[in-house]
């Protein structure tokens, strides 16, 4: 099987949505650079390709005939090849529906050396589609749902310290209305008695 052609058994259709490196400059796959793991050099493309703004799906590999260890392994962009011309159910015409592919040639391969190494043998950088990438850097929709979570959790979070902050805000005005209808009949209270004393004043002085 030779993975350079694109040729082999494939896991077709699988896109990796990983957690990987944050934060940094985007580092650029080169031929030549070397990984501990396959999973190693899996992430690093995956967050590269996260950075610049596509979806990694899983392409072929190349497998020992002796262990059936993975011997080789190519990634490209979630784009790449056409999808049958499939036929929708929606509405009297069947509309073609839309295909995610395009054909884009975008591609990594790693070789796993003698020494263990996983090593990059070939890269296509360019791809035939715009790259989108967020504001946040996320371009899979994994990574999308997982913030949408932590910003939905912060939310409610959010929403039961306002709604805390609303009940001693009310407390606090209820109190002060206490204290101020207690004040207002205090008041009362003094020009009542004021009213009164002057009241006294003049009586006596009509006295006199």
């Amino acid at each position: 099987m030779d993975l350079d052609k694109g040729e082999g058994a494939a896991d077709i259709s699988v896109e990796e949505n990983v957690d990987s490196f944050e934060g940094g400059a985007v580092i650029e796959p080169s031929v030549g650079m070397e990984f501990e793991s396959e999973d190693a050099a899996r992430k690093f493309y995956i967050d590269y390709a996260r950075r610049v703004g596509f979806v990694v799906r899983i392409m072929q590999r190349r497998r020992s005939e002796i262990d059936g260890r993975t011997l080789a392994r190519r990634l490209g962009c979630n784009k790449q090849g056409f999808s049958p011309n499939q036929k929708g159910t929606i509405g009297p015409d069947k509309k073609p529906r839309p295909s995610a592919r395009e054909g884009c040639k975008a591609t990594i391969l790693f070789k796993m050396e003698k020494s263990g190494k996983w090593v990059v043998t070939r890269f296509v950088k360019d791809h035939n589609h715009p790259l989108v990438v967020t504001a946040h850097g996320f371009s899979t929709a994994g990574d999308k749902d997982k913030k949408i979570e932590e910003l939905t959790l912060e939310l409610q979070h959010q929403d039961q310290l306002c709604a805390a902050y609303r009940e001693k805000l009310l407390r606090f005005l209820t109190n002060v209305e206490e204290q101020a209808e207690q004040l207002s009949s205090k008041v009362q209270v003094v020009v009542d008695n004021v009213r009164k004393a002057e009241a006294e004043v003049k009586k006596l002085s009509r006295h006199r």
